[in-house]
């Protein structure tokens, strides 16, 4: 054996120590790290109560405390609206259409887990199906319908209200009069792949995760919003209020992590042939988060479902465009289910 060859094998177990010392310690790092990295608490935050307008309402339905907003029918009919809105969002994303839809017939929008002001349970406070899943959120619509004594809705919903909308929809069509999916967010987006879930329910992701979720309190939100419109400069300053006030929540990150962690891709999408609900598809023609391809594709694997779409609107029509979104619906309406 060579003088070489002998060096190089003696080297070798050397290396392969340091490798592994410095295996070890980026492991014990990302182990160790994230229990001793300070977290500051949230500032200025209040409960969800306190935040409430004079015609906030508020109701039980299992373990969560719901806040919705009603407006009374002012026609003679026994229909109902029950909205849905979207991820980041909150009930006063209808503001703009609830007076209109009321010609129609009562008009119920509620916060989603999460969201608005809603209650923020959080991990290991709640007894049964966990409220961010889909299946909880499900069980909370209809909770939400049974308690306020709907027997049967016409369902609206926003973005990844759609998805619950649509979810809703499948499982119990007895409970659904009518289905509107407003740029649903059912073929884009739906939480991490299924690969990574369990990375997150670690102890040091759980630590760790309601930080990153405070970015949204930031400009990575105030982007987010901004995306929503097809132009950003028309947004009202009471669009941004209405999303900046439920970062005034206690506890809003850890809640927004638990929704993180919940959310999935839609286990649905190859059932949607089976829908047999009068269904209307809305979609903003400027809709960077959902394109109006992905809207067009939904309209068309739902049977017989009307297509619509909004000129120089976004992700948001019943925000950024409300009178072509009421007249779409009401016209809707119209044609099939109050004829």
């Amino acid at each position: 054996m060579s003088v070489h060859s002998l060096a190089y094998n003696e080297f070798m177990p050397f290396r392969l120590k340091v490798s592994l010392a410095l295996l070890l310690a980026i492991i014990g790092a990302v182990i160790v790290v994230p229990f001793i990295l300070p977290v500051p608490p949230l500032e200025n935050t209040v409960a969800e109560a306190e935040l409430a307008s004079p015609d906030s309402l508020f109701v039980e339905v299992g373990d969560v405390t719901l806040h919705y907003k009603e407006v009374a029918s002012s026609a003679d009919s026994d229909l109902t609206f029950i909205l849905l809105h979207g991820f980041g969002s909150s009930l006063a994303t209808w503001t703009n259409v609830t007076d209109d839809l009321s010609e129609y017939g009562r008009v119920i929008a509620f916060d989603r887990p999460g969201f608005g002001l809603t209650e923020r349970p959080l991990r290991g406070t709640w007894e049964g199906t966990n409220p961010y899943s889909p299946e909880g959120q499900v069980e909370l619509t209809l909770g939400l319908m049974d308690e306020l004594g709907v027997n049967q809705a016409v369902l609206v919903g926003n973005s990844a209200g759609g998805t619950i909308a649509a979810q809703v929809a499948l499982d119990y069509p007895e409970r659904v009069t009518g289905l509107i999916l407003v740029d649903a967010a059912i073929h884009e987006g739906g939480g991490a792949p299924a690969w990574a879930r369990p990375t997150l329910h670690t102890p040091q992701m759980n630590r760790l995760g309601p930080l990153t979720m405070r970015q949204f309190g930031g400009e990575p939100g105030e982007n987010f919003l901004r995306s929503a419109w097809s132009n950003p400069e028309n947004i009202p300053e009471s669009a941004w209020e209405s999303y900046r006030e439920p970062l005034r929540v206690n506890d809003w990150d850890k809640a927004l992590w638990e929704l993180t962690k919940a959310s999935r891709r839609p286990t649905f999408v190859n059932n949607l042939t089976s829908l047999n609900i009068p269904t209307l598809v809305l979609s903003g023609s400027d809709d960077k988060i959902v394109q109006v391809q992905l809207s067009e594709r939904l309209s068309r694997e739902i049977p017989d479902a009307t297509f619509a779409q909004f000129a120089n609107c976004g992700h948001l029509p019943q925000e950024e465009c409300p009178e072509p979104f009421v007249e779409a619906v009401t016209t809707w309406l119209g044609e099939t289910i109050t004829p």
